[in-house]
């Protein structure tokens, strides 16, 4: 990690790390319950990353996936990825909304891939996020990579259990834009729920944004419970 130019004084941005610069190999493994929940986390990350040149290595799990949602899945995660310098990703048939029913399934899948990845950071869940599902996978990230840099992102939903981060990525508007215009294409089964769509996903951007006085006004979010700086 290397420092970026700061501002000073009240009207200053907060002092920023870079995580990764142009031309730096950077993996990630990306675990997501559904087939939205990595991009809606993550997803503008991830592209940030790509778009400033980072060579992007992505593992990219989706737990719950069938049919339709199969599609979507592997549909958005190719174009969501398409500038990455290599990807796998992985759709499984997990019953959606009974993961903690399936939890000895779950965790042996867990164990496996734990001998196939071993990334430089994790995107998961948030440990306190309201779906029984999303706080499976949480509790099995941290029970299975015990020695990696995970961070936890955040999925917007009725339950009102949006929580405060700790860790901020500010993003351009530009790759804030290409996220939900990928998000909406390619999630058609999603559009029937009133909390997904374009000024959800960009109200949230924004508030995160503000929160951490970014550039460009827009950020994602996430918790990093535990950090090592060398």
């Amino acid at each position: 990690m290397a420092h970026e130019p700061a501002g000073s004084g009240q009207g200053g941005v907060v002092r920023a790390l870079q995580f990764a610069g142009r031309g730096d190999r950077l993996s990630a493994l990306c675990l997501g319950a559904h087939s939205d929940d990595i991009e809606i986390g993550a997803g503008a990350t991830l592209l940030g990353l790509m778009d400033r040149g980072v060579r992007l290595d992505v593992h990219w799990c989706v737990l719950s996936g069938a049919g339709d949602r199969e599609k979507e899945a592997r549909a958005s995660a190719a174009d969501f990825l398409s500038g990455a310098a290599a990807t796998q990703i992985e759709v499984m048939p997990f019953r959606d909304g009974f993961f903690p029913e399936q939890g000895e399934a779950i965790k042996s899948w867990f164990e496996l891939l734990k001998q196939r990845a071993n990334p430089d950071v994790i995107f998961t869940h948030r440990r306190d996020d309201a779906h029984q599902d999303h706080r499976q996978v949480c509790r099995l990230t941290w029970n299975t990579f015990r020695d990696h840099c995970i961070f936890e992102y955040e999925i917007p939903k009725w339950d009102g259990d949006l929580g405060q981060p700790n860790l901020y990525v500010p993003l351009s508007a530009r790759v804030l834009e290409r996220k939900i215009d990928l998000l909406i294409s390619h999630f058609g089964t999603q559009r029937s729920k009133q909390w997904f769509d374009r000024e959800t996903f960009l109200g949230l951007a924004r508030l995160r944004g503000m929160e951490c006085r970014a550039p460009e006004r827009y950020a994602e979010a996430f918790v990093a419970r535990k950090l090592s700086l060398a």
